[in-house]
Formats: structure tokens, sequence, C-alpha cells
């Protein structure tokens, strides 16, 4: 993979610190930089018209985010806001793209990443367009768990609350709460210090 925290470091990216819950960006603002996650979590998210909140990502350290405006000049569908303290770099788009062109194969991995984007999403919408909460929680989980190297049964931590869970699949808290605990009974899922192990 051609795009990670060295080559962000060879084309001069700017490095910055956040600590948590700071907006990377608001949405509605115009899209002027490609980010890297060193280290910390971030959350893509909107809010609707009754003022829910809705969760589209959650972004771990290596992962890009800023692709789907990177051809475009177009604003922030989304807002990107930390979750923990991070280290964040960003690039700005123009240049990115002249790297771009002095460097022909990075387009594949753009074009993958943003393969993987529209991927990911299906699979959201397919998950949440579910009636059953059970189906809706656990397609997020294992979506989020998909992205990490361990694959053994509990070997994951998942990394949200159960208010962010709830606004990742449109339910209400308190049916995440009732569905979380059936889960659990069921042997699907672990809980250890409140946390969710899947």
């Amino acid at each position: 993979m051609f795009i990670n925290q060295q080559f962000f470091n060879s084309i001069g990216a700017e490095t910055r610190e956040y600590g948590c819950g700071e907006y990377i960006f608001h949405e509605e603002a115009t899209s002027f930089y490609l980010f890297y996650i060193i280290k910390g979590k971030v959350k893509l998210s909107s809010f609707n018209k009754e003022g829910k909140e809705i969760i589209f990502n959650i972004l771990f350290p290596e992962q890009c985010f800023g692709e789907a405006l990177l051809f475009i000049d177009n604003t922030y569908p989304m807002q990107a806001v930390t979750i923990t303290k991070c280290t964040i770099m960003r690039v700005c788009k123009r240049h990115f793209i002249k790297t771009l062109e002095l460097y022909p194969p990075l387009y594949f991995d753009v074009c993958k990443r943003l393969s993987e984007n529209i991927y990911s999403h299906l699979f959201m919408i397919k998950n949440i367009s579910s009636w059953k909460a059970a189906e809706r929680i656990t397609g997020i989980i294992t979506y989020l768990k998909s992205s990490q190297e361990k694959d053994s049964s509990f070997s994951f931590k998942v990394p949200l609350t159960r208010k962010q869970l709830a606004d990742f699949t449109g339910l209400s808290v308190e049916t995440v709460i009732r569905t979380v605990k059936i889960l659990e009974k069921e042997g699907r899922i672990k809980i250890e210090n409140k946390k969710i192990l899947y």
C-alpha cells in the first residue's frame, strides 16, 4: 500500500494534535484536505432534521479520510469529530493530486480505497435496513471487527458506547441496551467491564 504515514511525510503533510471531541471539519465546510490518522479514533457523522446524530463511520489509526471529495470541489456532507485524543496528518488535496500526476501507480491505491469505502457504505446500508435490531447491531460490530487483525471469537473490544451504537444503527439507546443483553444471553457477544467483546 502506497498511501501510508511514510508517504504523507514524504509529500510534506502537516501533522496536528487534537483533543477528544474536537472538530477536524464541519458539515458543509469546503473540502481542502486529505487526512491520515496516526493515533486515535475519528467519528464521521451528521444530524438529521430531528436533531438525531447519525454515525457514518468510525475511523482508526492508519486510515485515510476525505478521499470522497478528492476529485470534486464540494462541501463535506458530514462532520469529522475526534472521539479520543488524536494525531492526524493532512495534505492539501491540490498538492496530493499533483503528486498523483507524478506517480501514476498511486491512482490505483486511491481507487482501491474509494472502492473499499463504497463497499463499506453499501454493507452499512444493508445492515441498517434490517428491521431486526440484533442484525443491525451485529452487522455494525462485524464491519468494525473486519478492520482489525484479530479474528477469533470475543477478541474484538467494540470501541463504541451504547449511545454511539444507537446513533450508528438508527435504534434507540434503550433498544440497543435490551438487544445487547439478548445477544449476550445467546452467547453471540460477551460483556466485560461494560464493554462488548465480539
